[in-house]
């Protein structure tokens, strides 16, 4: 590795890490230019998770050692890693739920007074940090109130809050839209210029050149390639990344015959002060649900699922009027939902992948009221190749899993299920590139059989090359819908900003 150790900022020298049944990282060595935006890139089971959770001192190296700021590293703990300057924020959200989102920001340095915590100088300093990401909640507000992708922006925010010399972002952008991730491309150019570090990890590979001056691309657990992104082109970059050149993926299938009605919303309200929602999802239909940050398109598909209680309206399935006051009275009727939050609400962490492929029917793999494990594995296995879900057995616990495989065994337990209507939110998070293709296709094969498929998104550019239609949520409200001929991310964006534009009017 050649420069000179004041070049470096981080240094890994032959990094190995194994565990059970999995060599997870194999003789890595990496040099990470300080005050340079550095990028790492793989697909699922890559090793990037390893690797960064070596950084935070979660994990350490079976092999090998590392050099932080030219000297010798090996963390404790994440509390000595951010001690030591390097803060990392995970794919995978886990904020003090029963704290405030200003406890949050400045748990580590609550400012006191006379001994006691000073909340109006707290809350103060954590307004003006709220504000500088764009996440509009007020300090005092309870962090488990918060969704998936207002808690990505807790966590940046939290990041601005101490002087970091190395600041790791896990797919920081993946439950974010466009006007979020511009506001997230501002702060970390402004961190630049003040000399701080950043390792990026993110599946969108068009973002990576607005933060980017150098890449890591990791395959198998193994290095490929570190050089400057300059002269790289995304075509190259998948290459090296899947190890072939994929063929170009035509991302519309729009082979399915749409009739009749699959799912039917008919004046449901989220909330008793809520404006009433009414929109269909006809069969062989995908209809997409575009929105910011807080429109409303993740509680709406709560409420219709019966994971949270609405407080009016009619749902329908298969133009049959049904009665949905929880999740196993949707999954009766034929109504599946795949959760943004995958580790929280998708997946039992501590059981296999084959218990929970299967966990949705286990009548399918029952025999005289006792679960068959022939017949649980057989489905399981089929699935797992299906899906091409990266992992060395069927029976390995799925917390062990990288997030992307994660993700592709709750589609699978969904799968599994086969049911009439299939929500999606956010159905690509922290999915690779050479997997998304696969993903599509499924939600293609599935609205080919004649069913209904209703996805949320962050990923415009995702809902307008898989979607027949777009609905565009705008606080709480539909702003409009647009059949594919229609499709403009302008047009998009201007409705979904359409109801916020109005209140400020007002």
């Amino acid at each position: 590795m050649s420069g000179t150790p004041d070049d470096y900022i981080l240094k890994l020298e032959g990094i190995g890490k194994r565990f059970p049944g999995v060599v997870a990282l194999k003789d890595v060595s990496i040099g990470i230019g300080r005050g340079k935006g550095h990028v790492l890139l793989g697909e699922n089971g890559a090793g990037k998770s390893t690797l960064i959770n070596l950084l935070g001192g979660v994990l350490k190296p079976d092999d090998g050692h590392i050099v932080f700021d030219g000297q010798r590293y090996d963390p404790a703990s994440p509390l000595e890693a951010f001690k030591a300057g390097i803060r990392v924020i995970h794919q995978e959200l886990h904020p003090l739920s029963n704290l405030t989102v200003g406890e949050n920001l400045l748990f580590e340095h609550l400012p006191r007074r006379y001994g006691l915590v000073n909340y109006k100088q707290m809350n103060a300093r954590a307004a003006e940090l709220l504000a500088e990401v764009g996440l509009n909640v007020a300090p005092t507000t309870l962090a488990s109130s918060l969704s998936l992708a207002q808690l990505q922006l807790l966590e940046i925010a939290k990041a601005l809050c101490y002087e970091s010399k190395l600041l790791v972002l896990d797919e920081p952008t993946a439950t974010l839209t466009s006007k979020e991730v511009d506001r997230l491309f501002e702060i970390l150019k402004r961190l630049k210029a003040r000399g701080v570090t950043t390792l990026y990890i993110s599946h969108r590979l068009e973002e990576i050149f607005e933060v980017g001056d150098d890449v890591t691309i990791l395959r198998d657990g193994q290095h490929v390639i570190t050089r400057p992104l300059e002269g790289l082109g995304i075509p190259k970059i998948v290459e090296l990344m899947v190890g072939r050149t994929l063929a170009k993926h035509d991302a519309f299938r729009g082979d399915s015959v749409i009739s009749g009605e699959a799912l039917g919303v008919s004046g449901l309200k989220v909330t008793h002060n809520s404006p009433e929602l009414s929109f269909s999802v006809a069969k062989g239909e995908i209809v997409g649900i575009a929105g910011l940050v807080g429109s409303g398109r993740t509680e709406a598909v709560r409420a219709i699922f019966g994971a949270d209680a609405k407080a009016g309206g009619e749902i329908r399935i298969d133009s049959e009027l049904v009665e949905i006051n929880s999740p196993s009275d949707a999954v009766a009727a034929g109504l599946c939902l795949a959760t943004e939050d995958r580790k929280m609400q998708g997946l039992m962490l501590d059981m296999s992948c084959a218990e929970n492929t299967t966990i949705t029917d286990l009548g399918k793999v029952s025999r005289n009221g006792l679960i068959s494990r022939k017949i649980e594995n057989d489905n399981s296995q089929r699935l797992a190749r299906e899906l091409r879900i990266k992992t060395p057995s069927i029976h390995q616990v799925v917390r062990t899993f990288s997030g992307g495989n994660q993700q592709k065994v709750v589609i699978a337990k969904w799968l599994f299920r086969g049911p009439k209507v299939l929500i999606f939110d956010e159905p690509t998070r922290g999915i690779d590139v050479g997997a998304k293709a696969e993903i599509y296709d499924l939600l293609w094969r599935f609205a080919a059989e004649g069913k209904g498929v209703l996805v949320v998104s962050s990923d415009l550019p995702e809902l307008m090359s898989i979607c027949h239609r777009i609905i565009v949520f705008s606080n709480g409200k539909i702003a409009g819908e647009m059949p594919r001929d229609q499709f403009e991310e302008s047009r998009i964006l201007s409705l979904a900003y359409k109801e916020y534009s109005r209140v400020r009017q007002h």
